[in-house]
């Protein structure tokens, strides 16, 4: 006759296995988290130093975004690959993010010639009630600085004083 075995959780093809193999194939320890956490709070100190650091924001606002932009990408790597756990994911994982990648890429840049030439075939009307370029090379001006009222002058010496507002 067969020999009966008792009901085993452990045993092959009920799971065990499955939870076993987390442990032994390098998930991340809680060490490993907490020297993930640290290297965030390393990140957010980099860029919140660069952002307040004012003769590189009033010297070279570019660098600092870049800076910036680069500290975020960064941490936004180690979330992703620690605490959302792709790090230990299949490589079904690139079959969804490249395509994905690749098209928040090209409408990103389908936008860029709508945005730079959105003024082109504006009308006379659309001109008289756009907002005019604002000079930023002097920060910190009130509104009265600024001249509000210079709008209505500016409309008058283009030959709009006769359109009503």
């Amino acid at each position: 006759m067969a020999e009966h075995h008792d009901f085993d959780a452990r045993a092959p093809g009920h799971g065990y296995e499955a939870a076993a193999t987390d442990q032994t194939h390098g998930h991340a320890g809680v060490g490993k988290y907490i020297v993930v956490f640290l290297a965030l709070l390393v990140l957010t100190l980099i860029s919140f130093g660069v952002g307040n650091w004012e003769s590189l924001r009033h010297n070279s606002p570019g660098t600092m975004w870049a800076t910036m932009m680069a500290v975020s990408c960064c941490k936004a790597m180690l979330v992703i690959l620690f605490f959302m756990h792709m790090l230990w994911e299949a490589n079904w994982k690139y079959v969804l993010t490249i395509p994905a990648s690749m098209m928040s890429i090209f409408l990103l840049l389908m936008l860029v010639p709508d945005i730079g030439r959105r003024t082109t075939k504006y009308a006379e009307e659309r001109w008289l009630y756009a907002a005019e370029p604002r000079d930023v090379s002097t920060p910190g001006e009130s509104a009265e600085e600024l001249g509000h009222d210079k709008d209505h002058s500016s409309h008058e010496k283009k030959g709009a004083g006769s359109a009503k507002h």
